[in-house]
């Protein structure tokens, strides 16, 4: 009956939208356009497009890229010619910054047909993830860095900050992709005007707005999806629907509802609590107050139902196997995710001094779960009673517990433009800030301990200088300013600290399209509230507790926690290239190009450091504390590169990474750094380029330099088919082909145990990728003027 609800009230919002469409395109909405005068309309909608001057750097991206998105059959512009701001705050292309920044655009999204955000980054270098299968959240890796905000995600300006510890990365978030439009990722902390903590990098989300379904032409416009896939069962129904009341006002909302079942990795074992059921909408009003103003109101909401954790593999009355079948246990979750945003910019042509935007925004996660099984090797199937009390790590089956995360913030900058001979110059300045509020409650669990609630406050301000001379020479030279505090009252905890942190990029063109680049930039990140206040014996799960905590609580080990903690620094050094070349073969060919080497030597970089361990007779030798603690320095480099060569006809790019990291301290390498990939893509447009075929050949290698009593991850290479073929300008045919192959993989490396070195068979059984997937799809256009 809940899921009836939740299911019909994302369908009212989906169908409110193309009411409000057809209601307004009928009932005189262009009769309110139309009174006023031509000249005054069409110059409002003109102001409201425009950019003002920018330094010659700037030029060339100030004319919008065609949006091909939006007119069916329109010739596909380069993804690394699309307009990016995530590296520098101001608007240029993405072949044209001087730092290592991708562009995933709504027409690869769509061409892909994703089923997780992960499914649509194969070709970004420098970026992987690890994700369990039977959690639906997105755990983005970036040059090796994960977990507590390394990674900066934003999504429409927002940032995305929940993490739960626990088997997993500390550290994710949730979006559904058929709900974005669009991503740029900056990798390295090249970006760190743009927020604090990113010293990995920065993935900033575009959600779907009116230009990505409403066309040229018309007022109002509606996209209506559907698809179907295999493996199991897997289901997609989207409506997405905007109308244009007037050159001043804009309205558009959409909903989704996914659903799959459990599916079968290459071995073809099923993988339990895979399946999952989302449901999902937004809606934005955009309103022009004057010429050059815009203001947006947005609004998301997700809900994710689905089942996390893993059963035992083998007989659950005897405790011999316990090693090689035992799971964990399972909880039923239900995730709500809340993001409202308040934006407001202003540019005009002729405006040098302004060019300013202002940001508002905040995003709860409520992570709500009961558990429903209990691996104990025991009878009773983990219900409790006074003969089976449960087990303690996560309490008894029918118990609950929930994490919430309410993070507010603001986001101000400004561009003020001004030339000095042949020097333009652009400098941006602003501020942001946003806070962390984590409540965690579990009754009879352990949650209340592995995941700590507090506050944390980040703030920062940064100030760009953008020197472009004539069309050869480009400076870039930034300096940003963090400061966080950190307080939690139960564990009576006060911490803080603040830091400058520099940035300089020079970029010279000696020929036109070969721009070789030299960049230093640093990043800072504060610690966590989980890696400072952690505390607490971390429980049994039914057997012997083998220490007593300072705390007076007893288990395992004991987690001690460190308000002492440093910030990590990182300092990044690099070496890049941008390639821009037309007309090279024929009148119609291109070739782009970013390939660039990186040294990030991360300073107080935190982990979790275990004691030397002890004797426990009659058990053996196990840690007694683990507390993440400063090493003295991690160390990672690499080099990436990404390339497309396009003739208008057919297409071919190749793209990927090899890296390393060290924890120089002991010369082990990073648990976490991402193993060697390549990806490479060919595609092929017939039919007066209505029907596009693409294959994509995407190969990992293992990384085996990792901490003792890992396991690696599996070699893998993965074979993709994709079909769009544009039947009509209104209808859209998708068909595509996942794992070709049917290859068994494991894309992240398993920790083993804390406690006997075993591997952690929960994360172990729920971290191979999917087999062989078969996908349909089609959209359908309405839209009139």
């Amino acid at each position: 009956m809940a899921d009836g609800a939740r299911i019909s009230r994302v369908l009212i919002l989906g169908a409110s939208v193309v009411s409000i469409g057809l209601l307004l395109s009928e009932s005189g909405v262009a009769q309110t356009a139309d009174a006023q005068p031509a000249g005054r309309a069409s110059e409002r909608a003109k102001q409201a497009k425009r950019k003002p001057a920018k330094p010659k750097g700037e030029q060339e991206a100030a004319a919008p890229v065609m949006n091909a998105r939006a007119q069916i059959g329109a010739v596909t512009v380069q993804s690394l010619d699309t307009i990016t701001v995530a590296a520098s705050k101001t608007e240029e292309r993405a072949i044209d910054a001087l730092a290592p920044v991708s562009v995933v655009t709504l027409e690869q999204i769509q061409g892909l047909q994703p089923n997780r955000l992960s499914d649509i980054f194969y070709n970004v270098p420098g970026v992987s993830f690890q994700e369990r299968g039977d959690d639906p959240s997105t755990v983005i890796n970036i040059r090796g860095l994960q977990d507590f905000g390394r990674v900066a995600v934003v999504v429409d300006g927002a940032r995305q900050n929940y993490q739960r510890t626990g088997h997993n990365a500390n550290g994710s978030f949730f979006l559904d992709p058929e709900l974005v439009g669009g991503v740029d990722v900056v990798r390295g902390p090249t970006a760190n005007i743009y927020g604090s903590g990113a010293i990995g990098g920065v993935v900033s989300f575009r959600t779907k707005d009116i230009q990505d379904v409403v066309r040229p032409g018309e007022r109002w416009g509606v996209d209506m999806t559907g698809s179907y896939g295999t493996n199991k069962d897997r289901g997609l129904g989207s409506i997405f629907g905007g109308v244009r009341v007037n050159p001043d006002v804009d309205v558009f909302g959409g909903a989704l509802y996914r659903t799959q079942a459990n599916y079968k990795d290459g071995n073809g074992t099923e993988i339990g609590n895979t399946g999952n059921e989302i449901a999902g909408g937004l809606m934005k009003l955009t309103v022009r107050p004057a010429d050059g103003h815009e203001v947006k109101l947005g609004g998301i909401f997700q809900d994710y139902q689905y089942s996390i954790g893993q059963e035992n593999r083998g007989p659950t009355t005897t405790a011999a196997p316990l090693a090689t079948i035992a799971g964990s246990s399972v909880y039923a979750s239900d995730v709500k995710n809340y993001t409202g945003t308040l934006t407001w910019k202003y540019s005009r042509p002729e405006d040098m001094l302004w060019d300013w935007n202002f940001s508002l925004y905040g995003n709860r996660t409520d992570n709500d779960q009961i558990k429903t099984y209990n691996n104990r090797i025991t009878t009773g199937g983990g219900v409790c009673t006074l003969a089976n009390p449960g087990n303690n790590i996560s309490g008894c089956v029918g118990d609950r517990r929930s994490y919430v995360l309410d993070t507010i913030g603001v986001d101000v900058n400004n561009t003020t433009r001004f030339n000095f001979g042949d020097w333009s110059n652009a400098l941006t300045y602003g501020f942001d800030a946003f806070q962390d509020d984590v409540t965690t409650s579990d009754g009879r669990g352990n949650s209340n301990i592995t995941t700590p609630g507090g506050l944390r406050t980040v703030s920062g301000g940064f100030a760009q200088l953008r020197n472009n001379y004539s069309t050869w020479l480009e400076v870039i030279s930034a300096i940003r300013y963090d400061r966080y505090d950190l307080h939690s009252a139960t564990a009576g905890v006060n911490s803080g600290g603040d830091r400058f942190s520099p940035k300089i990029t020079v970029g010279v063109t000696p020929v036109v399209g070969f721009t070789p680049y030299v960049s230093y930039a640093e990043g800072y990140r504060a610690p966590s509230i989980t890696e400072t206040l952690i505390a607490g014996g971390h429980a049994t799960g039914g057997g012997p507790a083998l220490f007593v905590c300072p705390d007076g609580t007893s288990g395992l080990f004991c987690f001690l926690p460190n308000p002492g903690l440093r910030p990590e620094v990182g300092k990044n050094k690099e070496v890049g290239v941008n390639l821009k070349y037309d007309g090279i073969f024929t009148a119609a060919d291109s070739f782009r190009g970013k390939i660039n080497v990186f040294r990030n030597d991360v300073s107080d970089y935190i982990d979790l450091v275990p004691s030397t361990p002890v004797r426990v007779p009659p058990f053996g030798s196990f840690s007694q504390f683990y507390q993440y603690q400063n090493i003295a320095q991690a160390r990672i480099e690499g080099v990436e590169f990404e390339t497309l060569y396009d003739t208008g006809l057919w297409y071919l790019g190749i793209a990927g990474h090899v890296m390393r990291g060290k924890n120089l301290q002991n010369n082990v390498g990073l648990a976490t750094i991402t193993p060697t990939k390549v990806t490479t893509t060919a595609g092929v447009r017939l039919l007066d380029r209505t029907l596009i075929l693409a294959v994509q050949w995407a190969s990992f290698s293992a990384n085996n330099d990792l901490p003792a009593g890992y396991l690696p991850s599996t070699a893998y290479d993965l074979v993709n088919l994709y079909l769009t073929w544009n039947a009509t300008k209104d209808i859209t045919f998708t068909a595509s082909v996942d794992n070709l192959l049917n290859q068994y993989y494991r894309p992240y490396a398993i920790p083993g145990s804390s406690t006997d070195g075993t591997t952690q068979n929960d994360v172990l059984f729920s971290s191979p990728g999917p087999g062989t997937v078969y996908k349909a799809g089609l959209k359908i256009h309405f839209g009139g003027a």
